[in-house]
């Protein structure tokens, strides 16, 4: 539950918007935090709520102003002038009944194939030994943690992961590249995250997965949702390939099967 000493700070956003702050910082708590906060008001949205947008510590609350000034009309004299104020009850309302038990997480575990060195990963030999360790251990280290998708930013479907090793935090490029294949797994201080555009970034890039992470004509256009667990599996440039120009062909993400809350693609053999 959210306590006294756990109290978010509320401001305005705009005339249709509050931001909750958590915290300053990222870090476990607070991505905890705004995550619990989204799911209550996913299942419980009050009168004129359109949307919740997280980010690590903060979340952006998106409402209709004039659906919520009709709930308020008959309830309050100064109902045009309290809309926001109103907003805020609900929302600490809310807040104040949250938990953040660990069962309340999403059982989604995305295992996502990554082809890592090389052409597809270019900046793997050198974040290895900045770090003072193989590349085989820098790898390992990797695939071995288990991430969560604490937002999605940035680019369309381009997830930040908490969860990185502290060992593989690793500053940003100090000359960014003019472009990032799509699919490129980089590193960039303490977070995690994948291109899903080919677009200009600094981070150290240091494998590739041959997933489609944005796709705008498909039912859902993310592969990734905020909340989701993700699990890297190291494969070969062949498996690359061949996935690849499986992906190619399939033009629904939801084509992927569930199996017993996994989403597992491209686990065919």
């Amino acid at each position: 539950m959210f306590g006294k000493d756990d109290e978010a700070a509320l401001h305005p956003l705009g005339d249709s918007a509050l931001l909750i702050r958590f915290g300053e910082r990222i870090e476990p708590g607070s991505t905890g935090k705004v995550r619990a906060a989204v799911r209550k008001l996913e299942a419980k949205p009050f009168p004129g709520f359109i949307e919740a947008v997280p980010s690590y510590a903060a979340l952006a609350v998106y409402y209709d102003p004039w659906i919520v000034y009709r709930s308020l009309r008959y309830k309050r004299a100064d109902a045009e002038e309290a809309v926001y104020e109103a907003v805020c009850d609900t929302v600490r309302s809310l807040l104040a009944s949250q938990s953040v038990d660990d069962d309340d997480e999403t059982d989604t575990v995305v295992t996502i194939p990554v082809c890592y060195g090389g052409s597809y990963g270019p900046d793997l030999d050198e974040l290895a030994a900045y770090h003072r360790i193989g590349v085989k251990e820098a790898v390992a280290l990797h695939a071995g943690a288990e991430y969560t998708v604490a937002m999605i930013g940035f680019a369309p479907g381009f997830p930040y992961l908490s969860g990185l090793p502290e060992r593989l935090a690793t500053p940003r490029r100090a000359t960014p590249r003019g472009e990032v294949p799509a699919g490129s797994v980089g590193i960039a201080g303490s977070q995690a995250g994948m291109y899903s555009l080919k677009t200009p970034g600094g981070w150290n890039i240091i494998g590739r997965t041959p997933l489609p992470l944005f796709r705008p004509d498909a039912e859902r256009p993310s592969l990734l949702q905020a909340g989701d667990r993700v699990r890297f599996e190291p494969i070969t440039p062949e498996r690359f390939e061949e996935l690849a120009s499986s992906a190619a062909r399939t033009t629904d993400l939801d084509g992927a099967e569930r199996r017993g809350g996994q989403l597992d693609h491209a686990k065919s053999k």
